[in-house]
Order: C-alpha cells, then sequence, then structure tokens
C-alpha cells in the first residue's frame, strides 16, 4: 500500500510540474527610435493578458518577451503593439494611431531616425 501511495506522490508531483511550465520565451522585432518608445512598447506588451515580461532593446529593436502560452500568443501580444503606434514584424500599426505619438518617436520618418542616431534626442 505504501508502495502505491507512493508512485501515485510521484506521478502527481510530475504532472503538477509539467502543468505549471506555461511560460514560453520569443523574441520579435518591434520599430521604435527611444526611451519614450520602448516605454510604450514595454507597456503595450504587458497590457497583453498573460505577458509577465517585456524588455525592448534601443539599438537592436528586439523585444523579449516571457508570456503564458495559456494566456495569450504574439498575434495578440503584436497586435496590443500595434495598436500603441509600433509596428512589429508582422502586424503594422495604423496610420491614425501612429501619427498620434510624439513627434520624436516617428520611427517610420528618416530625419527622426538620423536625428537619434546622432544624439539629437
Amino acid at each position: 500500500m505504501k508502495k502505491a501511495i507512493l508512485i501515485i506522490s510521484v506521478l502527481f508531483i510530475g504532472a503538477t510540474g509539467f502543468a505549471q511550465n506555461k511560460n514560453a520565451k520569443a523574441t520579435i522585432e518591434v520599430d521604435g527610435v527611444c526611451g519614450m518608445c520602448k516605454d510604450r512598447i514595454e507597456k503595450a506588451s504587458i497590457q497583453a493578458k498573460g505577458v509577465k515580461s517585456a524588455i525592448w532593446n534601443v539599438e537592436t529593436h528586439q523585444l523579449n518577451l516571457i508570456y503564458n502560452e495559456k494566456k495569450t500568443d504574439l498575434a495578440t501580444i503584436q497586435q496590443s503593439i500595434a495598436d500603441s503606434g509600433h509596428d512589429t514584424q508582422d502586424i503594422a500599426a495604423k496610420d491614425e494611431v501612429y501619427n498620434q505619438i510624439d513627434p520624436c518617436c516617428k520611427y517610420r520618418d528618416q530625419q527622426v531616425i538620423d536625428d537619434h542616431k546622432q544624439g539629437g534626442h
């Protein structure tokens, strides 16, 4: 009887441990040019239910995510980012949303990109 209880306990613990392994990691490309963009992109990512961590790199444009695959997916996260005014690798922000972001953040404008590269902002 003790052996049966031990086996059941081991199976239960193993199944519980497996069920909790639901966090996925992903890296996606998101357009932006500055610290204000970083804040907006990370906030929009976290607003997608199930996102636990979002860190965007201004230089590489890479957004590193940790999210719960049972609660969200990359398409939902990218849509949230696009809804904040930033293009992702798969979803472009609508022009009317993009046009509302700060002039310093107009990543589609080559002059703004050049200004940031020269330390203008």
